[in-house]
């Protein structure tokens, strides 16, 4: 048996997976976001700690014998938040998160300072990442930074409050700009850009190696009869690359998450930083990804709902089963900035396209459309800088409705998959790499492709409307930049 955590923004996940990889039991514990100003977003790692133990309680609670039985422990989580801790390993301020939009500033200064980071971090500067953060922090909060002696990722903390030891994997530690990702080695020249050395840092393994084991008087808490390995596991989006078995060169998927990522696994490392692609390292040896990422995905969907005072589900019925042309609104799902291609902060979302006609569906259709246009800019990003994609799985919430699908199909003009089990995402693939870190089992052994459910082709007519569509998408960008922070 094995267990795979998964640390969202949203909530904790925790499965069981047996030697069959058949899901035993699951548990989520939600979370919630602080915004104590505009653009910040802050969540207390404490509270991470109590949703994991809620969650792992609740296992024990559905399934006693599976749990005695565990072996391994993997984690996938949200990556790029910075929890920064004492020299007694206490949380010094509560964790930034990816989402946090305050450091703008710093990834110019951070550049300035290494401006060889483009071509060693394979990324560009982004608010979200983990280094501006902490020249933020040394700006606006000296006291805190000069009381900092370690800086980890969120399940990286998570692992450290498990296991006692401070560890991280490729993957999460590529999304920090702290990681030379071609050698899969901290960088010094990027730490120093933030005035840190790799004493900070946690060590470095694979996701698939062993990296600690829980604690005896938590496995003993849990009812597990010896201490489980903890995986060195993945970022969110690796381990549900692990759980798609998306681990071969070419392998791709589209999660409709929260956020928005168009996927696509590479043999070797591919920067692509003049579309605002990023490229890490993945969850098993020797392989690489690219993706294209666009900060407000279902989460547009899920502001609508929010706006629109109706469930999500019943905003969706009100669509045409079949979709026959396009919303005659545009909606920009700038919601939080964006990153694939802008790679700006600062850009706000907005409706444009409206007239006495417009009701309630025609919105919402535009709202689908305008996330589907933005993965249509990551596609498009990922194909400029040698990437080959023809195909892709659908994972994450959004990939629930038959409707979104479609239009993602044409918009993206090329097959869409959906799954049998797509949400499983990342706490399906941190279990696999629990099992290949007890066991010594090869990625290709273990992650096996996921099973499909169905095969959305793009409809014709629809491709063609939303290839002209997404030329008046693009061209609104410059009006609705120059008023972004002006209204």
């Amino acid at each position: 048996m094995y267990i795979g955590l998964d640390l969202g923004t949203s909530g904790v996940k925790a499965i069981i997976v047996d030697d069959n990889q058949t899901v035993v039991a699951t548990r989520t514990e939600s979370l919630t976001v602080s915004r104590p100003h505009p653009g910040w977003s802050e969540q207390d790692p404490e509270a991470w700690w109590k949703a994991t133990q809620a969650a792992l309680a609740g296992l024990r609670h559905d399934a006693p014998d599976a749990m005695a039985k565990v072996r391994g422990l993997g984690l996938s989580g949200q990556q790029h938040g910075a929890v920064l801790l004492d020299a007694r390993g206490e949380v010094l301020r509560p964790c930034i998160l990816w989402n946090d939009t305050r450091a703008t500033d710093e990834c110019v200064e951070f550049e300035r300072r290494f401006p060889e980071s483009r071509s060693v971090c394979a990324n560009i500067a982004m608010p979200g990442f983990t280094a501006p953060k902490l020249i933020w922090v040394a700006r606006h909060e000296p006291e805190i930074f000069a009381a900092t002696r370690h800086v980890l990722l969120p399940k990286a903390w998570l692992r450290y409050r498990l296991t006692g030891e401070m560890i991280e994997d490729m993957s999460d530690a590529s999304g920090s700009l702290w990681l030379d990702v071609g050698a899969r080695r901290w960088s010094d020249e990027a730490l120093a850009a933030c005035e840190l050395r790799e004493t900070a840092m946690p060590a470095l393994c694979e996701g698939n190696a062993s990296a600690g084991r829980i604690k005896a008087d938590l496995a003993r808490e849990w009812g597990m009869t010896d201490q489980p390995v903890v995986a060195g596991g993945a970022g969110d989006n690796a381990g549900g690359a692990v759980g798609l078995g998306a681990i071969r060169s070419g392998n791709s998927f589209l999660s409709l998450g929260t956020s928005g990522v168009l996927w696509t696994t590479t043999d070797g490392l591919r920067v692509g930083t003049e579309r605002g692609v990023h490229a890490f390292c993945h969850a098993v040896p020797d392989m690489w990804h690219q993706m294209g990422v666009t900060m407000s995905a279902a989460a547009s969907l899920a502001w609508w709902s929010r706006v629109c005072g109706i469930d999500e589900p019943d905003l969706l019925a009100e669509l045409p089963e079949r979709i026959e042309e396009p919303s005659k609104a545009v909606f920009l799902p700038y919601l939080s900035g964006e990153r694939t291609p802008h790679n700006d902060a600062d850009i706000r979302g907005g409706f444009l396209g409206l007239s006495q006609d417009s009701d309630r569906a025609a919105m919402t259709q535009a709202v689908l459309e305008g996330v589907a246009f933005s993965f249509r800019d990551a596609l498009d990003g990922l194909r400029a800088s040698g990437s080959v994609v023809g195909e892709a799985d659908v994972i994450g919430g959004g990939s629930r409705s038959p409707r979104w699908v479609r239009i993602l199909a044409a918009a993206l003009d090329m097959p869409l998959h959906r799954l049998k089990n797509g949400e499983l995402g990342g706490s399906f693939g941190a279990a696999r790499l629990a099992r290949m870190a007890v066991t010594g089992e090869a990625p290709e052994t273990v992650c096996l492709p996921a099973e499909r459910s169905e095969t959305v082709h793009p409809d014709a007519a629809l491709r063609d409307a939303y290839a002209e569509r997404v030329k008046i998408y693009r061209a609104l960008y410059p009006a609705v930049k120059a008023a972004s922070g002006r209204v």
